[in-house]
């Protein structure tokens, strides 16, 4: 019997081994590993010795479907004019942008509603303060949810001066400046296509408003700066018009 027993015990000990093994080692399949394999593949940062004028970087892929309610960004919606130091991920840069212009189907509609789809705004982008990039000018480019290195220069301080001596855009980590090509939609609706344009610029600065507000951020609309100034500042071409900037910092 003892003999038995011992047979017994030594099975049970076994079977528990094997027990173990598959519950802590053999949960995830190699098949159900895949997507987070696939997750890490799809995004690889530029590395910032590459980021010279004209380089393109890719942006983390945007999440679209937050833990944050509508209702509860609405509430936390407010203009915060200081920021910390600290940087911005890119991540959270891409989410910021493509709140404001990102393409949500096929046939390139946007966050934003825009007159006759004739999308006039472009972004563009002070980076001050955001990891893994350098400083410069940027531009976003939705179709691709890409960066565009316009130029190098640092141009914070000359931007808050033209925005009539507004210290936080030369403070924020990142200042999204919306610009706009009004040929696009006035070629369409003539003068009242103006008008469109102004709201549209509304539309998607909200969007980013409320984007901030889920992402525990701080940001404030400014219309108030010197349109030629910027515009020479930025050198973003004759056919853009600067409407706004939002500087953008952790609080």
């Amino acid at each position: 019997m003892k003999k038995y027993r011992f047979i017994a015990i030594a099975l049970g000990i076994v079977l528990a081994g094997a027990l173990v093994y598959t519950v802590f080692f053999q949960a995830v399949t190699p098949n159900e590993k895949q997507p987070e394999q696939k997750l890490q593949a799809e995004f690889i940062p530029t590395a910032m010795a590459q980021q010279t004028q004209g380089a393109l970087i890719t942006l983390p892929r945007p999440d679209t479907d937050g833990e944050m309610s509508l209702e509860r960004a609405l509430t936390l919606r407010r203009s915060i004019r200081s920021y910390t130091d600290e940087p911005l991920t890119l991540a959270e840069l891409s989410q910021l942008l493509w709140s404001g212009q990102g393409i949500t189907n096929e046939r390139g509609f946007r966050t934003a509603p825009s007159a006759g789809a004739t999308f006039p705004l472009e972004l563009f982008v002070v980076v001050n303060n955001v990891q893994g990039l350098r400083k410069g000018i940027y531009h976003y480019l939705p179709a691709q949810n890409r960066l565009r290195l316009v130029d190098t220069r640092q141009v914070e301080r000359d931007l808050a001066r033209a925005a009539l001596g507004q210290t936080m855009v030369s403070e924020a980590a990142a200042v999204i400046v919306f610009a706009a090509v009004f040929e696009r939609t006035t070629r369409r609706y003539g003068v009242r296509g103006e008008r469109y344009i102004h709201n549209e610029v509304g539309h998607a600065s909200q969007n980013i408003h409320l984007q901030v507000a889920a992402l525990g951020l701080g940001t404030v609309v400014i219309g108030a700066f010197r349109d030629a100034e910027v515009e020479t500042l930025l050198d973003l071409g004759e056919e853009f018009r600067v409407l706004y900037m939002m500087p953008v910092g952790n609080i």
